[in-house]
């Protein structure tokens, strides 16, 4: 299956080991942005943080998804995921999701989680271009995840005081984009 799927990406003139990489890259920024993101859901505690967590968990439950959906692709291009954790961790396409300094300062909190869906904008819009029109199964499922990342930035954004986005919470169903790539 690899063979094939890799074949008909290079013949559109797409560098497959270069959308590899950007793949490989941004599924590392996936997983470790969910782990980052456990630990500054845990910390959203108070009046303030509270109404925050559900948002930030909703987040960090379709970044994980992300990964999920991402896997498969990597492995149908002939990719892999590197056999080890730290230089998982290390090549991701984002920089760390990390606590800030004050953990109870939850527009510190809110600044590291809008800086962690701006990257992502930024990392799923660059496979998008890569591949419009060329890789349509590569495309379709960059641009879905890449719905769901201009969503959070939205929503955080929002708490910020940046303004009006014009997007909702979720109601039920997370990852309504990629659940369709992870079926």
């Amino acid at each position: 299956m690899a063979r094939v799927a890799r074949e008909m990406v290079e013949k559109t003139g797409i560098d497959v080991d270069e959308l590899l990489e950007l793949l490989v890259t941004n599924a590392a920024a996936e997983l470790t942005t969910f782990y980052y993101y456990t630990i500054l859901r845990v910390n959203l505690i108070g009046l303030e943080g509270e109404g925050i967590k559900q948002i930030a968990e909703t987040a960090r439950i379709e970044d994980r998804n992300h990964f999920e959906a991402l896997v498969p692709r990597i492995y149908e291009l002939g990719g892999h995921l590197p056999g080890d954790m730290t230089e998982f961790h290390d090549c991701s396409a984002c920089p760390p999701a990390s606590l800030p300094d004050d953990p109870a300062d939850v527009q510190a909190i809110l600044q590291v989680l809008v800086k962690a869906e701006r990257c992502a904008v930024h990392g799923y819009t660059k496979i998008c271009n890569l591949t419009a029109g060329k890789d349509h199964r590569t495309y379709g499922l960059a641009q879905a995840i890449l719905h769901e990342e201009v969503e959070h930035e939205s929503w955080f954004s929002e708490f910020l005081g940046e303004g009006p986005s014009g997007h909702y919470l979720r109601q039920g169903e997370t990852s309504p984009f990629v659940g369709p790539y992870m079926r």
